[in-house]
């Protein structure tokens, strides 16, 4: 019989990362604080209690050290799940992701696998300082070799999470740190969804809302005002960025002729700009609007008393919504 509860999405990547330690000895938790702590989110937290201090390692607080420690771990027939403290604090780890990590697959022709997660919070709304808050995705997403993914509820936190950590692939796993607290049901018996495979959150008919990670929620409360005033707005949820689940967000587009991308890292050179582009290329005959992006500000991020002007929120959504209905 399956387990239904609502859980919340800290708590749902906490169950699956102690899933995934008690059925494989090689999967590893490393990150700074994450031990004696639980982390500063306590998303670790009664992990290095239950499964010691050689599993769930209190590292330095050095980035790169972190993530070269996690590839050479790998190499070894480890399963290293290497936590990143905050967004901004990864940039010291760039060199060893992007030179390293990504290309070890390729530069053994094959022969290496190294198969490292990396958990991000990211994203912002929690009122952090400077560095605290970044969406670095795109950034990441433009490196071949690398998996990059985003839930944006707790079945998907509890399910991606173990589906990343077995496959062989290097994955980069941005946590929404906004909606750690946010509760959604959790059947830990069901037969997860591939891990990047789309999924439409709310149908609709007159227009496709695409979101990932913190930007689900908003999307899905614009598709309940858009609904009052007689707007039917179809949901998707992404969940990968890299590789991006194109079909789907074609099958939705074909069927309601518009598209609106959603994300709050810049719009500049964001996700949005690549599903924009690639389904004006697949979608040219079926589109009654070109393809709008929302998303945050070419700008440093700000002090928090001003995030929730760069963040995208329900009116910015909807503006744009009532922009591509209005062609």
């Amino acid at each position: 019989m399956a387990v239904f509860e609502k859980i919340t999405i800290a708590k749902a990547i906490n169950e699956s990362l102690r899933t995934s330690m008690e059925a494989d000895p090689k999967v590893l938790v490393m990150g700074e604080d994450v031990g004696k702590l639980g982390g500063v989110f306590r998303i670790t937290d009664g992990l290095q209690k239950d499964f010691g201090e050689d599993r769930v390692i209190d590292t330095p607080l050095a980035e790169s050290g972190i993530i070269g420690t996690a590839i050479g771990l790998a190499l070894r027939g480890y399963r290293p799940v290497a936590e990143i403290q905050f967004d901004g604090f990864v940039f010291p780890a760039y060199d060893q992701i992007v030179t390293q990590l990504a290309k070890m697959h390729a530069r053994a022709l094959g022969k290496v696998k190294v198969p490292v997660v990396i958990r991000i919070p990211y994203a912002g709304g929690i009122g952090a300082v400077e560095h605290h808050s970044e969406s670095p995705e795109a950034l990441f997403a433009h490196v071949a070799g690398l998996k990059i993914v985003s839930p944006s509820n707790s079945s998907d936190a509890y399910w991606m999470l173990q589906q990343a950590i077995a496959g062989d692939d290097p994955v980069i796993f941005f946590e929404p740190k906004r909606r750690y607290h946010d509760k959604s049901r959790l059947d830990t018996e069901s037969i997860p969804d591939p891990l990047h495979k789309a999924r439409v959150a709310q149908a609709g008919t007159d227009l496709t809302l695409a979101a990932y990670g913190p930007m689900v929620k908003v999307c899905t409360d614009v598709a309940k005002v858009a609904a009052e005033e007689g707007k039917s707005v179809e949901v998707l949820d992404l969940r990968s960025i890299s590789p991006i689940d194109f079909d789907t967000i074609q099958s939705s587009v074909e069927k309601t002729g518009r598209l609106v991308v959603v994300h709050e890292a810049p719009v500049f050179f964001g996700a949005g700009a690549e599903i924009a582009a690639r389904i004006t290329e697949r979608c040219f005959y079926h589109l009654e609007a070109p393809v709008l992006r929302v998303g945050g500000f070419h700008a440093p991020y700000p002090p928090s008393r001003l995030e929730d002007e760069y963040l995208p929120g329900l009116d910015r959504v909807l503006d744009a919504v009532d922009r591509a209905l209005a062609y």
